[in-house]
C-alpha cells in the first residue's frame, strides 16, 4: 500500500506542477501591454515583492487607493438561475462558463500585475487606469530629492507606455503614431534613442535607430538629436518578438531610471567640506614647510649640478652622434 500511495502523490505532483507550468505560461508580456520593466540581480521574487510595495505606495498617492470589483455575488447568483436552465445542453454550458470565467479575470484585474518578460532578471509589471511614465518618473524624483533607498534589489525601472511586435515594419508603422503627443508639429523638442534588444537576434541596433530617428525628423523639423542633455529620451526595449516602447524625460539626471544610483548623493556636496577647512590647513602646511625645504635643498646643490652639467656636455654630444647614426629618430621626433 505504501508504495501505491507513493506513486498516488508523484502523480499529484506532476499534474499539479504541470498546470503551474501552463499557467505560468499564459501570463507573459504580450503585445498591447502597458506597464513598467524592471531590471534585478539575480534575485526576481524579492524584486517582485519590493515592486508591489513601491508601485502600491505611490499608486495610491496618485490615483487614490485602488478599489476591487465587487460584482462577484450578482455573478455568482445569475449562475445559479442559468445552471437549471441549461443541465441538458453541455456545449452552452461550458461555453457559458468560459464566458463567466473570462469576465471575472477582466473586471478583478489589479492595478500591478507582475507577468514574465521573457528574459533573465527582468521583470515585468503589468498596469492598468495608470500612466506608467508619470508613475515612474515621480518616484525617481522624490529619489533624487529625498536621497533615501527604498529599494535592495531593484535596479532599473523603465515605464513601457506601448508595445508592437519587434519587426521592422510593424515598428516603423506603429511609432509613426506613438511619437505624435511629443513630437509631432506644433510639439518639438531634443531627443536621443537608447536601444536594448534580449533573446532577439532579427532586429538591428543601427537601422532601427535611423528609422526611428527619420520618423520623429519627419513629424517636425525642429525636432533635433542631443546626446549630452536632451529633453526627451527614446527608450526602446525589445524582448523576444514584443518591442517596448516610452518617451521618458530627465532620463540623465536620474542616472538612466537606476533606483540605486539616484539615491546617492554627488561626490562633490560632503566629502569636501572637511577637507577644505581643516584637513588642507593641517596636512599641506606641513609638507611645505618641513618636507619640501629639506628634500629639494640638498637636491639642487648635490644632485642637480654635478649631473646636469656632466649631461650638458658629454650626454649632448652622445646624444648628437646618436642621431646622426638612427634615421628613426627624426621621423618620430
Amino acid at each position: 500500500m505504501s508504495a501505491e500511495v507513493q506513486k498516488g502523490k508523484k502523480r499529484a505532483k506532476t499534474q499539479y506542477v504541470g498546470n503551474a507550468k501552463r499557467h505560468k505560461g499564459g501570463r507573459q508580456l504580450e503585445v498591447g501591454m502597458q506597464g513598467i520593466l524592471i531590471t534585478c540581480n539575480m534575485n526576481e521574487r524579492k524584486c517582485v515583492a519590493e515592486a508591489y510595495s513601491l508601485l502600491n505606495e505611490y499608486g495610491d498617492l496618485l490615483y487614490g487607493a485602488e478599489k476591487l470589483c465587487e460584482k462577484e455575488d450578482k455573478l455568482s447568483g445569475s449562475e445559479e438561475e442559468e445552471e437549471e436552465d441549461d443541465d441538458d445542453d453541455v456545449e452552452a454550458a461550458l461555453k457559458k462558463e468560459v464566458d463567466q470565467i473570462r469576465t471575472l479575470t477582466k473586471k478583478n484585474l489589479r492595478r500591478f500585475q507582475s507577468l514574465e518578460s521573457g528574459a533573465n532578471n527582468v521583470v515585468f509589471i503589468r498596469t492598468l487606469n495608470v500612466e506608467p511614465e508619470k508613475l515612474v518618473h515621480h518616484i525617481l524624483n522624490e529619489l533624487h530629492t529625498t536621497k533615501k533607498k527604498k529599494t535592495r534589489v531593484i535596479l532599473r525601472m523603465l515605464p513601457v507606455t506601448g508595445t508592437c511586435k519587434a519587426f521592422p515594419e510593424d515598428l516603423r508603422k506603429y511609432s509613426e503614431t506613438f511619437f505624435q503627443p511629443w513630437f509631432k508639429a506644433p510639439n518639438k523638442g531634443t531627443f536621443q534613442i537608447v536601444y536594448k534588444a534580449r533573446n532577439n537576434n532579427h532586429m538591428n541596433r543601427d537601422e532601427v535607430i535611423k528609422d526611428l530617428a527619420g520618423i520623429v525628423g519627419s513629424l517636425n523639423p525642429e525636432n533635433k538629436v542631443d546626446l549630452t542633455n536632451p529633453e526627451y529620451t527614446i527608450v526602446v526595449e525589445i524582448i523576444k518578438n514584443v518591442c517596448c516602447l516610452s518617451v521618458v524625460k530627465d532620463y540623465t539626471l536620474f542616472r538612466k531610471y537606476n533606483l540605486q544610483e539616484v539615491v546617492k548623493s554627488a561626490p562633490e556636496e560632503k566629502p569636501q567640506e572637511p577637507a577644505g577647512e581643516e584637513g588642507k590647513e593641517k596636512a599641506q602646511e606641513p609638507v611645505r614647510e618641513e618636507g619640501k625645504e629639506k628634500a629639494q635643498e640638498p637636491v639642487r646643490e648635490e644632485g642637480k649640478e654635478k649631473p646636469q652639467a656632466a649631461a650638458g656636455e658629454e650626454g649632448k654630444e652622445k646624444a648628437q652622434e646618436q642621431s646622426k647614426d638612427d634615421p628613426a629618430v627624426g621621423s618620430d621626433a
